[in-house]
């Protein structure tokens, strides 16, 4: 039976080019530093469609269309239903929203103001912090938006359960399927394995398949862009 580190180094092997987008969100500069696209993401990528065909293509149109919406301010007093002709999914929208008029709150600077927010967020606390609390925000969402705003953690979303269990049952381990515990152990493989979570974390989504492609491969480009 294959070790631990063994199947993990030949899980990462597969793509190329990581660390570098994770560098990027750990230092709060996807979309190019800008703190209201991160948002409108997490936003989107809440209801489950697929992210490289579903969500980046509407944050992108968002962007285009909505060019004045600078700042985390502008986005959280501007009309729901103008920024519906992007996006229909009012709750994505509500969420967005009230992240955005929270951490506008907290610094004039967004990228200050996330990073000040995830630096003092904790996990196991998550449904009574102010972001938690939002509607529509699960530990998911929280999770990618503390990535974002540079803690190296992962996300228990399905994907990422579905491989890193995987991994852990051809190790000869249990699988976890608590997502706090799950998040925890992911942490922990990532760390013994000489990775940082947050690579195990997206790597977890890049190796999936679409089509022909593995998806690292397919959107290599539009990585460095997002």
């Amino acid at each position: 039976m294959p070790s631990l580190k063994e199947i993990v180094d030949n899980y990462m092997s597969k793509v190329p080019g990581l660390k570098e987008h994770c560098d990027r969100c750990l230092r709060t500069e996807r979309w190019g530093g800008s703190v209201v696209l991160m948002v409108v993401d997490a936003a989107f990528t809440s209801i489950g469609l697929n992210y490289f065909t579903a969500v980046v293509p509407k944050v992108i149109e968002f962007k285009e269309r909505f060019s004045e919406i600078k700042r985390l301010s502008d986005l959280a007093h501007c009309d729901v239903e103008k920024l519906r002709s992007v996006w229909k999914n009012r709750r994505s929208w509500e969420m967005a929203k009230n992240i955005a008029f929270y951490l506008s709150t907290l610094d004039e600077d967004d990228r200050r103001a996330i990073r000040r927010w995830a630096s003092s967020s904790k996990l196991e606390s998550w449904r009574d912090d102010p972001i938690g609390r939002i509607k529509g925000v699960g530990i998911v969402t929280f999770q990618y938006l503390r990535m974002m705003g540079g803690i190296d953690t992962v996300m228990p979303d399905k994907i990422v359960k579905r491989v890193i269990n995987g991994i852990l049952r051809e190790a000869g381990m249990e699988p976890v399927e608590d997502d706090i515990e799950f998040i925890r152990k992911a942490e922990n493989i990532a760390i013994s394995c000489g990775y940082r979570p947050i690579e195990l974390c997206w790597m977890t989504w890049l190796v999936q398949q679409e089509g022909k492609k593995m998806r690292m491969e397919k959107y290599s480009d539009l990585l460095q862009n997002i």
